[in-house]
């Protein structure tokens, strides 16, 4: 087994005293960022690998925040019209998946990168964080990488918008 099969092993414990430090001190300092953060380096290194992120220059990480729970209808003093089928307010559940909005959130934000795929980074009672994987398509050694020059193509800008990454198909 290679240090990443024990690293993942890790992250699947996270009862463990060790990951229970580690995963409040990375809530905490999530908290105090932005809703969306530029990170030097992947939180979770073997997770990142696996979804196609590699050390070299044109890949970037961004970690987003997306509001955990259902929505509420806005609805002037809980009136709302219609047959009784839309009479609700409170407990309305959106399509998309969490980990597919932060993904469109990044990608709207960072208009020239498109988005590779995305991983659970924390969360807390409030939000859920997502480190999201980016691509730069106009660098030369993502053109050249036989690998990675399959994201260079027209039809993947705005994949995350679109539902073709591994998020945006769940």
């Amino acid at each position: 087994m290679g240090i990443y099969s024990y690293m993942n092993e890790i992250w699947r414990h996270k009862q463990s005293t060790a990951m229970k430090f580690l995963l409040r001190i990375r809530t905490w300092q999530a908290r105090q960022g932005d809703r969306i953060v530029r990170l030097s380096k992947p939180s979770r290194i073997e997770k990142a690998r696996r979804m196609g992120y590699r050390a070299k220059p044109g890949f970037v990480i961004f970690r987003s925040r997306v509001r955990r729970g259902s929505r509420k209808r806005n609805a002037s003093k809980g009136i709302v019209y219609g047959k009784p089928e839309n009479h609700g307010i409170c407990g309305l559940r959106f399509k998309k998946n969490l980990r597919s909005v932060a993904e469109t959130r990044v990608g709207k934000e960072t208009p020239g990168l498109r988005v590779l795929g995305s991983y659970w980074a924390t969360q807390d009672a409030t939000y859920k964080w997502y480190d999201i994987i980016c691509v730069d398509p106009n660098l030369k050694t993502i053109r050249e990488d036989p690998k990675i020059s399959w994201i260079v193509n027209p039809v993947h800008k705005r994949r995350d918008a679109h539902g073709i990454t591994s998020a945006g198909k769940k």
